[in-house]
């Protein structure tokens, strides 16, 4: 594959974090004295701000309005990263790998504005990345391709040589559905189902991630 762009998730992909927004939410609704529903974790991974924090008080029943949770939530969030960023084996050597063999990188994520430009920061590849995406930027968030079409358009890339590397299911379906190749490393956290996974090229570990595999990619399926 030709390809033009690399465009990285972040939570669960170079950050080890999905967990921590999974157990900041359960706190909130603990402290609201409400029952943590069993589909609540999967169901907002991939959801943009305004999503996930209608979710919370919609679904989950926290206090207050969709705001309330959305600021409550980042504020959490916030606290875990000054108390140090957990960052996935192999990250900054892959964003660097990548950069190097393509030239153009991007990020599109569920995470808000204030969180994306903190763990680039942290991770210390702000200036590598020349186009980033929050899916709160966007109509909606993944599974829809918004964030990944967003992105590529920043980028100045045809989704159709783009390469997106993604952890979830809601996010491999994302960038699908834009019409990217895609580049999967499942978590232990919820990992995708198998038909979810046929979307994309599965590793282990970001240390497969390499210019030789990019080279070998399939082109991408039409959309």
């Amino acid at each position: 594959m030709d390809v033009a762009a690399v465009v990285f998730d972040l939570d669960g992909t170079l950050i080890d974090t999905e967990q921590l927004w999974d157990e900041v939410r359960r706190e909130l609704a603990a402290a609201d004295g409400r029952p943590w529903p069993e589909q609540a974790t999967t169901a907002m991974m991939g959801m943009s701000t305004p999503e996930w924090s209608r979710h919370l008080v919609e679904e989950v029943g926290l206090r207050g309005t969709p705001a309330d949770a959305a600021r409550r939530t980042i504020d959490g969030m916030l606290a875990h990263y000054h108390r140090g960023l957990p960052v996935l084996p192999g990250a900054v050597e892959a964003v660097r790998r990548m950069h190097a063999a393509v030239g153009l990188l991007g990020a599109a994520t569920s995470s808000p504005r204030v969180l994306l430009d903190a763990a680039l920061a942290e991770l210390g590849v702000s200036e590598l990345f020349t186009a980033t995406v929050s899916t709160e930027e966007v109509a909606a968030g993944k599974p829809a391709p918004d964030g990944y079409l967003a992105c590529c358009e920043k980028l100045g890339v045809d989704p159709a040589r783009a390469v997106a590397v993604e952890d979830s299911g809601n996010g491999i379906r994302s960038a699908a559905a834009a019409g990217m190749a895609v580049v999967a490393i499942p978590p232990h956290f919820h990992p995708p189902g198998a038909d979810v996974l046929a979307l994309a090229t599965v590793l282990e570990d970001l240390s497969g991630l390499t210019a030789e595999l990019l080279a070998e990619l399939p082109a991408p399926r039409p959309r």
